[in-house]
């Protein structure tokens, strides 16, 4: 179901935020996060006890099913927050909701054909771009275990795969294949070829995954998408993780797709938008405190298999998010919101000189992941 609202665009975001204020009144509409594919603006209304929400105008280009995107938003909540309503917990924990519009529909469509949607925040939270200490990091494991434990009983198929292809590899290589065919420039810089040879060099095994799905090893289950560190909500005052957010890529999925986009995005210290791309490293610490904070609450439900493939799974998305920078890059930055015209170049770089690191420490962090086993 659909609420349609006509106004002038010069008029957004705010008439659209006035849609999902119910009795409340707005007070002010900011730009809000650093996310690379919606629109996103903090709302402040005049009610006390919950005084923000979240207006967010979704990328239709990324998500194209977007209503689907909402009905899994809502099966997945509801599950959550039912669940964790028969949950004894000694710390906060709380489930982002969708928020409905004054006639009841979960979104609205403005006058231009944008989608928009809202959801409650998370009061008196913070988040964070990089990890700030070991503590730091076991938080942001223990925050993807809690939403894995949370659904880990909704079977995968109530939820819609609305992003058919996100985070299987081999996909992104046969469209980064045809990209590269129609790429016709030959006067290309150092920084292309380096990544065009790093991408070579690594297609056969891109397939690592898949493989183990298609062969019975790893099993299909829900997963969040994007489970990386600026996703995480921590309480202001005890600086425990208290939510996971940004829940539009939930979905069925391999869980190790989670679990090596949550390393892969926790365990860069430099971060991810830093120019310096050569001074990018993987740090093992970090990787321990990450999976001490996750196997604590997802150690139940973890085979065998899963801990054999979650150093591939580290390894793989972190040059399968390299590879889709790169590939944007390539065909006219389409995909990612960018800077400047070298942005995707960049940011590929980072994330490939990150998978260089995580390969020349593949040792050691098979041991980090073995001792944690135990």
């Amino acid at each position: 179901m659909t609420k349609e609202v006509k106004t002038q665009r010069t008029e957004y975001p705010l008439f659209i935020a006035e849609q999902f204020a119910l009795q409340s009144k707005i007070t002010e509409v900011r730009a809000f996060g650093s996310g690379n594919i919606n629109d996103t603006f903090l709302v402040a209304i005049d009610t006390p006890s919950k005084p923000h929400f979240v207006l967010q105008r979704i990328n239709t280009k990324v998500f194209r099913q977007p209503q689907l995107v909402m009905e899994n938003m809502r099966t997945l909540t509801e599950h959550a927050c039912q669940k964790l309503q028969n949950m004894t917990l000694n710390r906060r924990w709380q489930v982002p909701r969708v928020l409905l519009t004054k006639d009841g529909f979960d979104h609205c469509i403005d006058a231009e054909g944008s989608f928009w949607r809202a959801i409650s925040y998370i009061q008196n939270s913070q988040s964070f771009d990089t990890i700030e200490n070991i503590q730091h990091a076991r938080e942001v494991g223990y925050a993807l275990g809690m939403f894995h434990n949370l659904i880990g009983d909704l079977p995968a198929a109530k939820l819609a795969d609305t992003l058919p292809g996100f985070h299987i590899t081999p996909a992104y290589l046969q469209q980064y294949q045809q990209i590269l065919s129609l790429h016709t420039d030959t006067n290309i810089s150092a920084e292309v070829k380096h990544c065009l040879q790093f991408v070579s060099d690594r297609t056969q095994w891109a397939h690592v995954l898949e493989n183990a799905q298609a062969e019975g090893k790893l099993p299909l289950r829900l997963i969040h998408g994007d489970p990386k560190v600026n996703n995480v909500m921590f309480d202001t005052d005890t600086q425990q993780a208290v939510s996971i957010i940004d829940l539009d890529t939930a979905k069925p999925g391999l869980v190790h797709y989670d679990i090596g986009d949550c390393l892969r995005s926790g365990c860069n210290p430099v971060g991810e938008e830093i120019e310096d791309w050569e001074s990018v490293y993987f740090d093992t610490d970090l990787s321990q405190g990450i999976l001490q904070g996750y196997l604590a609450i997802a150690k139940d439900f973890l085979t065998g298999n899963d801990y054999l493939y979650i150093y591939d799974a580290i390894r793989l998305i972190t040059f399968e998010l390299g590879l889709r920078f790169f590939s944007d890059y390539l065909a006219g930055n389409v995909y990612f919101k960018v800077k400047h015209p070298e942005h995707n170049l960049l940011r590929a770089l980072v994330q490939f000189k990150l998978t260089e690191s995580i390969e020349s420490q593949e040792g050691n962090i098979r041991q980090v992941i073995q001792d944690l086993q135990k």
